[in-house]
């Protein structure tokens, strides 16, 4: 477990290039190249888009730290029910 939550921190910082939010390209961009295989739409952008704009509490346009754990929660969940076959 500690290496997943490495792994999640760390590509939260290489994403966001240091800054502590990923703005619109960034996030485009790590939601294609690490969720790909995990989520549908992820190769559309105006999908990705609307991900953001669901994800962005605050609405500064940014997807915070937090905000992002948001969105790893939601793919964790989705996951545990498809791996345990509950709706």
């Amino acid at each position: 477990m500690e290496s997943a939550i490495k792994t999640l921190v760390t590509t939260f910082i290489s994403s966001s290039k240091g800054k502590g939010n990923l703005d619109n390209k960034s996030f485009q961009k790590m939601v294609s190249s690490q969720l790909g295989n995990m989520m549908e739409d992820t190769d559309s952008s105006s999908a990705i888009k609307e991900m953001q704009r669901g994800l962005d509490a605050d609405n500064d346009g940014k997807v915070s730290f937090q905000e992002y754990l948001t969105l790893i929660g939601y793919v964790a969940n989705s996951l545990s029910q498809r791996k345990s076959g509950s709706p």
